[in-house]
């Protein structure tokens, strides 16, 4: 565990996190549905979505405003434990 005074990330913060999983209709609204319990409601400007060149792959960036380590330690838990996520950054 990282003490807080030496974190690099200073909270709370406007975090961007980096989904990627293959495209499915429902994967945003899904994926949203899963990570709100640990962030709260998110707003649209939370939330950006793309497809890769080639529409296997979609990417969502999630910006929640996180306000500690614990909380950004479980948004990625919840994350990579998904079963349609690929990839997380």
């Amino acid at each position: 565990m990282i003490p807080p005074d030496q974190s690099l990330i200073q909270y709370p913060c406007d975090f961007p996190i980096k989904i990627m999983g293959e495209r499915r209709d429902d994967f945003a609204q899904t994926i949203i549905k899963a990570v709100e319990p640990h962030t709260g409601p998110l707003q649209a400007h939370q939330v950006d979505m793309r497809a890769s060149k080639q529409g296997r792959y979609l990417s969502l960036t999630l910006t929640p405003c996180v306000t500690s380590r614990e909380q950004l330690d479980n948004i990625y838990r919840c994350l990579t434990s998904h079963p349609w996520v690929k990839l997380v950054l």
